[in-house]
């Protein structure tokens, strides 16, 4: 069996590593999410001004594998790095493959002097949680995710808030 190669992302990856993130997508039950392009995946991580960098699993000049992360920043600790996701094709798993581009991130994360690394799972994916619990991290049960939607933020209009603070 051929090695697995874990590298820095170049442009001409892209269209592997969005089919990754299409079949992820799947995975987690939600196909119809992913709305990113490989222009705009171009753009945000290869253009000016890059806001997310990865590694890819290469075996037999085929992807296999990713990670992708960039730099959260927390008012409390200063630069963390935020792991966004780490995808391995199906057929690719229980190989390794997620435990070397999760320990090459963590090593980004060293090397830029993050003052953590973070990431969020699914309560339901029990093969991701299993896998992280060989790390010594920490499971916060504390925190609730919060987000706003394309739409809301695009037509956002402050006199419109349902709820005006202080009032």
């Amino acid at each position: 069996m051929p090695n697995t190669l874990i590298r820095e992302a170049v442009k001409e990856d892209l269209p592997a590593m969005l089919a990754l993130i299409q079949e992820l997508a799947a995975y987690e039950k939600a196909p119809q999410e992913v709305s990113n392009t490989v222009s705009m995946m171009e753009e945000d991580g290869f253009g000016p001004k890059p806001v997310y960098w990865a590694y890819v699993a290469e075996k037999s000049n085929e992807i296999i594998g990713l990670s992708l992360y960039y730099i959260r920043y927390s008012t409390w600790k200063g630069k963390c790095l935020y792991l966004e996701d780490i995808i391995v094709k199906e057929a690719h798993r229980n190989q390794g493959i997620g435990k070397q581009l999760f320990e090459k991130t963590i090593l980004a994360a060293k090397k830029m002097e993050a003052k953590s690394m973070i990431w969020q799972v699914l309560d339901w994916n029990k093969p991701a949680i299993d896998f992280y619990r060989q790390y010594p991290c920490t499971f916060d049960a504390e925190w609730i995710n919060c987000k706003l939607s394309e739409a809301y933020i695009q037509t956002f209009n402050p006199s419109d808030t349902p709820h005006k603070i202080g009032k």
